[in-house]
């Protein structure tokens, strides 16, 4: 059965779910990366977004002017360890219940996930105008003085995934489990290689 979260996100649509599951998203979703991250956390500059029960997106889109509002042209996720150091706090803060993104997140991220009741997910990498192709509309932008791809894009979206769970409220992390699963059976392969070229000087 396809899962689907819908915003305002609350604890209970998301505390029964579990790393590696996949899910899509219906609601508001608004791109946020570094220098957001930075100015609530570090310089203590209120969002203007309340993020409460809603989804932000490690992305930096590439949007066109469209009348007078705009139009997504692709949207792909940024690497999410990079807003690793803030991510906690931001979770505090501001109520976020989905993060979504590329790649892993650390323990930062689990102990917010697990603390305030949150989720990270990642989105396949490579499908930004596919991502694009599922934002219906963006409402409004935010600190667009920031540049395009800092700048905080209020976008209302259908369907928008496949989504896979890499932190759960518990803490469970997707890709850090994979690690050790992946370097375990790494050993034997490279001592297998190491056998058959250590004639090679």
């Amino acid at each position: 059965m396809k899962k689907v979260l819908t915003t305002p996100i609350k604890n209970e649509d998301i505390e029964q779910l579990a790393a590696g599951d996949i899910v899509y998203l219906d609601g508001y979703l608004i791109t946020c990366r570094d220098m957001p991250h930075r100015r609530l956390v570090e310089l203590g500059r209120e969002l203007p977004v309340d993020l409460q029960g809603l989804a932000i997106f490690h992305a930096g889109p590439i949007v066109a002017k469209d009348g007078d509002g705009w139009k997504m042209i692709s949207v792909g996720p940024t690497t999410s360890m990079r807003m690793e150091v803030h991510e906690k706090e931001f979770i505090k803060q501001t109520g976020v219940k989905l993060i979504i993104g590329k790649g892993g997140m650390g323990p930062n991220t689990e102990e917010g996930c697990t603390v305030y009741k949150a989720l990270h997910a990642v989105f396949p990498g490579g499908c930004a105008v596919l991502a694009a192709s599922e934002v219906e509309e963006i409402e409004r932008v935010e600190w667009l003085e920031l540049g395009m791809p800092e700048a905080l894009w209020v976008c209302r979206v259908k369907n928008f995934g496949p989504l896979i769970i890499s932190i759960d409220t518990k803490g469970n992390n997707l890709f850090e489990k994979n690690k050790i699963t992946f370097n375990a059976r790494k050993a034997p392969i490279v001592e297998e290689i190491n056998r058959q070229v250590r004639f090679i000087k």
